[in-house]
């Protein structure tokens, strides 16, 4: 759930700002000034999404606010209110880092576009970023999206790791986000900026890991027309990131120790030993303790490379991080696709957060992925995870009730009967916006009222259709307070 930090010194006016974002599906905090507006946002600033920040207040006011986020780098989307709605007012504040602005008093619905706007913005910027410190070797551990408490001592231990040259062993589930912590790890010490070499040990054929790996001369072997300098030559001066390496067959866990050990690789075909300084960060979601129990892993190996074991928790340990996942996903994903959707329907969190996901995170950005394909509109809905929704109990999606026929034509003598044409777009949805069962009042007085327009106010086809007496609908209109016809149409 997004949360917005409310920021007024009217309390008449936070309350109903206040008011209108819980209702929008959205968590409020609440400060009456800048200075509590600034120092949550540096206690908690990692719980907030959005600040929803007043412009004119006592002491120090919005534009002071936001000089003070620029100055100590606590970036947040902000957007603006302000009573006056001048153009050199919105000018200002935009060049002091606002996001957007409205003017007081805001409606519910231009409030609601402003906050999905400026969380798809700040959520492709953040992408934008995330992707060019990768390139440049600079991720940090701010890239990893997550708020769940589960991550928090597992970044604090990954941190520790990161100011060390201590070899770390990343351990967890297919799709958790080995390479990512791996790269934040490389990213935040003393090799940032230096080359990130990842080698997917279990994608190697098995008659190339030791060329592939340590390099080979030309003419060393049959098709080696070109000498190949290798992963750990590549990753000098740098780290070398060996994924799944309990993949590696025993014959190649012999000569990597040795190049862990000696610090330098012997190159297929080549007579001298090539020496190499490199970090080596493991990963792996296997048991590797009882691979070396079976033979299947050399165990001399597995406490060279194990040495600082971090584990991932599986992403159905942390639902909490769901939704700024789908949000950050959504924003690179809508681009590259060339799609505009600007938001995704809360029923569609409730949806993601009570799947389990047994391929991780990796399986969430595919299924973001789909949808972004499958949807038709500018936000995602429930409909456009069917395979997710097929999985998880209480979520079809929306009950169809019967749908309008259009009458076929009079057939002539001998002629053959044809279907009737079934008018689409008749349904009843099952979930409220907070992703919830309705009630069954709620959906009584849906299905009712959608009958009464159905069949043109005929209360007596009305009640045929739904199963019911005269004297029980008209009972039931009294009791849902839906309005009673006087007359019915003939």
């Amino acid at each position: 759930m997004t949360t917005v930090l409310i920021c007024d010194d009217d309390p008449v006016q936070r309350r109903l700002v206040e008011a209108m974002v819980r209702k929008l599906g959205h968590d409020a905090r609440i400060c009456e000034n800048g200075e509590q507006a600034l120092q949550m946002l540096r206690e908690e600033g990692e719980t907030v999404d959005l600040v929803l920040l007043d412009l004119v207040m006592p002491e120090r006011d919005g534009m002071g606010v936001l000089a003070a986020m620029r100055e100590e780098g606590l970036v947040k989307p902000v957007i603006v209110q302000t009573s006056q709605g001048g153009i050199d007012t919105v000018v200002n504040a935009m060049r002091a880092g606002a996001t957007d602005f409205v003017v007081k008093p805001v409606g519910a619905e231009r409030l609601s576009v402003s906050i999905r706007n400026a969380l798809k913005t700040e959520a492709l910027a953040a992408e934008v970023q995330r992707l060019k410190r990768k390139v440049e070797g600079t991720m940090t551990f701010k890239d990893i999206v997550t708020r769940s408490p589960r991550m928090q001592p597992v970044l604090k231990v990954a941190e520790k790791a990161a100011g060390s040259m201590i070899p770390v062993m990343i351990e967890g589930e297919s799709g958790v986000g080995k390479e990512l912590l791996a790269r934040a790890i490389a990213g935040s010490g003393e090799r940032r900026s230096k080359a990130f070499v990842a080698v997917n040990c279990g994608a190697i054929p098995q008659n190339l890991v030791e060329s592939i790996l340590f390099g080979h001369e030309k003419g060393a072997f049959t098709g080696a027309t070109e000498k190949h300098t290798g992963k750990f030559v590549e990753a000098h001066g740098g780290t070398l990131f060996l994924d799944e390496v309990g993949e590696l067959p025993l014959e190649t866990q012999v000569k990597l120790l040795r190049a862990i050990q000696e610090g330098e690789v012997d190159p297929v075909g080549a007579k001298r030993s090539v020496k190499v300084d490199i970090r080596i960060i493991s990963a792996t979601n296997r048991d590797l303790i009882r691979a070396v129990k079976e033979g299947r892993f050399r165990e001399d190996l597995y406490y060279r490379l194990c040495v600082f074991p971090i584990t991932l928790p599986p992403l159905r340990e942390r639902a909490e991080d769901i939704p700024d996942l789908v949000r950050h996903f959504l924003a690179r994903i809508s681009v590259e696709e060339g799609k505009r959707i600007r938001a995704v329907q809360p029923a569609v969190l409730g949806l993601l957060s009570a799947y389990p996901w047994p391929g991780n995170v990796r399986q969430l950005e595919n299924a973001v992925f789909r949808a972004v394909v499958l949807c038709d509109g500018d936000e995602l809905s429930v409909a456009d995870f069917p395979q997710i929704a097929a999985q998880v109990d209480g979520y079809e999606v929306v009950v169809p009730l019967a749908p309008p026929v259009v009458a076929a034509p009079a057939l002539q003598p001998g002629a053959m009967a044809q279907p009737a044409m079934i008018v689409t777009g008749a349904s009843i949805g099952l979930l409220d916006e907070a992703g919830h069962a309705r009630t069954m009042e709620a959906l009584e007085t849906e299905a009712i009222r959608f009958a009464i327009d159905h069949y043109r106010g005929q209360m007596s086809q009305v009640a045929r259709r739904l199963g019911i007496g005269r004297s029980t609908l008209y009972r039931k209109l009294k009791e849902l307070g839906i309005e009673d016809r006087d007359e019915e149409q003939v």
